[in-house]
């Protein structure tokens, strides 16, 4: 239902995308199919097997979209343009075998994109029933990044509105996110609100931190 949602964060990873990207965990690949816009062909991968069965099935008629297994952290090595994972690092205990996984899956001077959810304090029984272990703030990314051996590009809070609605109704109302009116009103209206004041000034904080790392040439 997030469409407005979905394309504003679609884009902070398409000027980095290169000519084969890969998007690690892709979920139903809602945004590999944004991304395929953009990019002359894509690799996506999933852990899940019935995620899996579903990217098969929604990408099987386009020979520009490669799919495969993969789980994290792993000793795969591949030579991407560039690694997008988008609200998986959070799922990971150890996100650093994750992250380091992501690095060797790029090319020297590829990129790695990530994207996480923001701010300890936010994390609540929404984020415990979806199996989330953490929840980032820039500096916390900044040091897993720099661990993995990644040079850092961009670092920076996304969605500053949308962090205390989610706060609001998951920690305060203890709402479970889903489908609805709320949903419907916060894509149709807060969030190009919100994507529109950030294009002039970067939050102190927000619902999600962005990252934008390179593998050292």
């Amino acid at each position: 239902m997030a469409k407005n949602h979905r394309k504003w964060f679609v884009s902070f990873a398409t000027p980095y995308l290169g000519d084969d990207p890969i998007e690690v965990s892709a979920g139903l690949g809602d945004y590999a199919a944004e991304w395929l816009e953009h990019a002359p062909r894509m690799t996506v991968t999933e852990a899940d097997p019935d995620r899996l069965l579903a990217l098969k099935e929604r990408f099987s008629g386009n020979r520009e979209v490669a799919i495969r297994e993969l789980m994290l952290p792993s000793d795969v090595t591949a030579e991407h343009s560039a690694a997008v994972s988008y609200n998986v690092l959070e799922h990971i205990e150890d996100h650093l075998g994750a992250l380091r996984t992501m690095r060797s899956l790029v090319r020297p001077g590829g990129y790695v994109v990530i994207v996480v959810p923001a701010f300890p304090f936010a994390m609540g029984p929404a984020d415990i029933a979806t199996g989330h272990v953490r929840r980032y703030t820039r500096k916390t990314m900044r040091e897993v990044l720099l661990a993995a051996d990644l040079q850092i590009e961009r670092l920076h809070y996304a969605n500053s509105l949308g962090l205390i609605g989610y706060y609001v109704s998951t920690c305060l109302l203890r709402q479970k996110p889903g489908p609805g009116l709320m949903v419907k009103f916060y894509d149709s209206t807060v969030a190009p609100m919100t994507r529109l004041a950030e294009r002039f000034v970067t939050p102190p904080f927000g619902q999600s931190v962005i990252a934008v790392a390179r593998r050292p040439a």
